[in-house]
């Protein structure tokens, strides 16, 4: 069984920036303009009027502080709420193809490798620009990769299935080198309009290089020690948009379910326990101590969630630098903001250091990937 690394990283960073501020003002707008609007109802008490939402609100709830995103405009204009993207011609590459290739391009640099070493691309995202054709084969003709590509959704925790994915594919030799992509256009399938989730999601895209482990030549490495993967179904968050849509009764077409939803609370009680219980018992499994592992990559959804899983982990309250927090300044991103943290926080481990990337979303899914720095 061949051993497998991560050998380079990526990440693709919108430069449009929506900091608490603004959006509070523009959804404070669209609350005063639906107010308005439906003034005589909410008068006769058969509608509720829309509360504020403040700064304070939003950094409590999540610890976000801004967000990076493919389109501002859209999303700041009280009478629209939501990103505009113009048209692409079908020659054109689509936007998260776009997207893949910035953040591939550096992950490929990062590892010290040219597209003709790749064998295979893996697009693992909680959303897909289209069904079909897969974007990880319009990645691999944008970028020159012999091989194949297929695309996967397991939501928040896609990018670690993604590698587990990868990584038993090299195991097994039928690839050498797999390129693994998490464009996340986040901002389509939020409901700005909604003040308990408006300020949740941001745009990127993480891409990660994994090859086995003797052919590697970056001189930055992560061994794979271990993967372990969860999913336990639950509707408490769901997107229930899809190619249905359209056979739906008149009316339905364009319901609250079709963007993002969640209830909150139930999600923090039952994720909690499930992704904590998890790291500790693929440790334990691995004949791995706590005390050994030196940090945590976790997904970056809540402050709050991320800092009890740790205390359950750790036995104690995790120093920043053992568990890095990248929420403040990108929001969720869903299944790359666990690699995102790993990318950004990953260089200054020493040789033989163990670490453990982990993210959780909809599903339920957890996903888990101990990795062991490796100098070269």
């Amino acid at each position: 069984m061949k051993k497998v690394v991560i050998s380079g990283t990526g990440v693709f960073t919108p430069h449009e920036v929506i900091t608490n501020a603004e959006l509070v003002k523009a959804y404070n707008a669209y609350a005063d303009l639906q107010n308005e609007k439906y003034a005589d109802e909410i008068a006769r008490g058969e509608r509720q009027p829309l509360d504020h939402s403040s700064e304070e609100f939003i950094f409590k709830a999540s610890g976000i502080e801004r967000r990076h995103v493919l389109n501002k405009s859209g999303i700041l204009n009280p009478e629209i709420m939501h990103p505009m993207f113009p048209k692409r011609g079908d020659d054109e590459l689509s936007l998260m193809a776009e997207m893949a290739v910035d953040a591939a391009n550096t992950a490929l640099q990062n590892a010290g490798r040219k597209p003709e070493d790749i064998d295979a691309v893996i697009v693992a995202a909680s959303n897909h620009e289209r069904a079909y054709p897969a974007i990880a084969v319009e990645v691999q003709q944008a970028l020159g990769i012999d091989g194949f590509g297929f695309d996967m959704n397991v939501a928040c925790s896609s990018a670690t299935f993604g590698i587990q994915a990868a990584a038993d594919m090299i195991r097994s030799g039928s690839a050498r080198a797999i390129l693994m992509v998490n464009p996340e256009i986040c901002s389509g399938h939020l409901e700005w309009r909604d003040r308990d989730c408006h300020f949740i999601f941001g745009d990127v895209c993480t891409a990660v290089v994994l090859e086995e482990k003797n052919l590697a030549v970056a001189t930055n490495q992560f061994e794979i020690i271990s993967t372990r993967c969860l999913t336990r179904f639950s509707n408490n968050i769901r997107n229930n948009n899809g190619f249905l849509r359209r056979s739906l009764p008149a009316g339905l077409t364009d319901q609250r379910d079709m963007q993002f939803m969640q209830e909150g609370r139930k999600v923090f009680k039952e994720v909690v326990p499930t992704v904590s219980n998890l790291i500790l018992q693929h440790l334990e499994a691995e004949n791995i101590e706590v005390a050994d592992i030196s940090r945590m990559w976790l997904h970056q959804a809540n402050k709050s969630m991320n800092d009890m899983i740790g205390r359950k982990v750790l036995g104690r309250v995790p120093e920043p630098r053992e568990q890095p927090n990248i929420l403040q300044e990108y929001a969720n991103t869903s299944s790359a903001g666990s690699i995102i943290a790993f990318s950004q926080n990953c260089d200054d481990m020493e040789d033989g250091a163990l670490g453990i990337i982990c993210s959780f979303g909809a599903g339920y899914s957890v996903g888990n990937v101990i990795v062991k720095k490796r100098a070269i």
